[in-house]
């Protein structure tokens, strides 16, 4: 088995991968880490991630029903710069749609593999269990285990072979017509929003990314970017809003105050049952008891942020998810390393796991459409503007004067030499009115 170690790559691939990095291509699936980077391996498999678990979201669903065969010649593209033997898609059972979509496209050396409907399924190193069984080291990546792993839209941006300009995303929620649009990086939310209907006058609050991992948009006139992928209307007096508003103060007066320890938060935690010694209630017992917060639990450096204790497990209405993945943050700002035993999968892992249907009952969330098909209705963007850190690693730094005319695919901002990141691109025809942060291009009629 292939342990990941960056191999002595061919001029081809390397000027790929050189390829891949000047498009600006970034994972899409939240942490927008650098493609040509992670790719810059060697791996025995490569995972197109389509679980989409967060409930509500639909857009990979949406891209593989709509673009497999770019998706696909995405991921042979990976299959081949990695070496890999094997190339699986991993969809959700219930995707029936983009099941037949992707079944009547493959060939060797891809195949597909269905998921169960469960919480959270897209996570990698769950998903890479759950496809592979084979189980990430805590604190690694599934490339240690020979496991690349890589989102659907990151391989249909890989599959267009052009800069990355566009944005798949859902609206979904309270609105009257949840639906998947693509739209150019860099337009205002609420254009986005104003497809499916929404008004500001609505009442409503919107969560960006997701109703477990996302977001509060406390400003619907900041911009889509490369690593958004839905936008979430609740309304305002929704149960889930009170948790999205409440402050760090307030979260830890009552987690002092109430936790009782029943461990709940750990024993349903789906890095914990797949080995790793994340404990999210020995956080929360820190949090209440201990005197010295500079020195929280170490296994609170293995959480991935899911919410899962937070939404699901508690029974108490506390929020150990907040507390352990702030830990985490402050872990790793210190540097601080701890040594891990081979993990073991839990015993009653294959009972543990979460159902996306149950989740979404609990989370308040059944009366809303679960769907949101892709629609044709287009954004006009009179204005984008273009952050310039949509990525893990360094922020861009622009490289274009005010007043410069710009097509969609050129590029407006470049990564510091030598430093981790992806470059910026213009999303659509016009002209540069700021080049500070964000960059701003004003559309011009075609």
């Amino acid at each position: 088995m292939n342990n990941g170690t960056p191999n002595n790559k061919s001029t081809d691939t390397n000027s790929l991968l050189k390829y891949i990095e000047s498009c600006g291509v970034v994972g899409a699936g939240g942490a927008g880490f650098p493609t040509h980077v992670k790719l810059n391996c060697s791996a025995d498999i490569v995972i197109a991630n389509g679980a989409e678990c967060e409930p509500l979201l639909h857009k990979d669903k949406e891209l593989l029903i709509h673009e497999a065969e770019v998706v696909i010649r995405g991921l042979l593209k990976v299959v081949e710069i990695t070496g890999a033997e094997r190339g699986i898609i991993g969809i959700k059972r219930k995707a029936k749609p983009a099941i037949d979509a992707v079944t009547s496209l493959l060939r060797p050396p891809l195949t597909l593999h269905l998921l169960e409907d469960s919480y959270p399924a897209g996570d990698e190193c769950i998903l890479t269990y759950e496809i592979t069984k084979r189980i990430t080291p805590p604190g690694g990546l599934p490339i240690h285990v020979g496991v690349v792993t890589q989102n659907v839209e990151t391989l249909w941006w890989l599959g267009t072979e052009k800069p990355v300009t566009q944005k798949w995303i859902t609206v979904a929620g309270n609105i009257p017509e949840p639906a998947t649009y693509k739209v150019p990086i860099g337009t205002e939310i609420k254009e986005v929003l104003q497809l499916s209907g929404w008004t500001p006058n609505m009442n409503s609050h919107v969560l960006s990314g997701g109703v477990m991992m996302g977001q509060l948009v406390r400003d619907v006139t900041k911009p889509i970017t490369k690593t958004m992928g839905g936008l979430i209307v609740l309304p305002a007096d929704h149960p889930l809003m009170r948790r999205y508003k409440r402050d760090e103060r307030t979260t830890d007066r009552i987690a002092r105050s109430s936790c009782d320890q029943c461990n709940f938060c750990t024993q349903l935690c789906p890095r914990y049952l797949l080995g790793h010694p994340v404990q999210p209630h020995l956080a929360m017992r820190h949090i209440g008891m201990a005197s010295d917060q500079s020195n929280p639990p170490t296994g609170s450096m293995y959480c991935c942020g899911c919410m899962l204790c937070t939404f699901w497990s508690c029974p108490e209405d506390l929020d150990p998810g907040i507390i352990t993945f702030r830990y985490r943050q402050q872990l790793m700002e210190n540097k601080v390393t701890t040594p891990v035993s081979d993990p073991q999968i839990h015993p009653m892992y294959e009972y543990r796991k979460t159902p996306t249907k149950a989740l979404k009952r609990r989370l308040g969330l059944d009366s809303f459409i679960d769907n949101a098909p892709l629609s044709p209705k287009m954004v006009i963007s009179k204005k984008v503007y273009l952050p310039l850190k949509q990525h893990i690693g360094s922020e861009c730094v622009p490289c274009v004067s005010i007043g410069d005319s710009v097509n969609p695919g050129d590029i407006v901002a470049k990564v510091p030499e030598g430093k981790l990141g992806a470059p910026v691109h213009a999303s659509i025809s016009g002209r540069i009115i700021s080049n500070g942060d964000p960059i701003v291009i004003e559309g011009v009629d075609k």
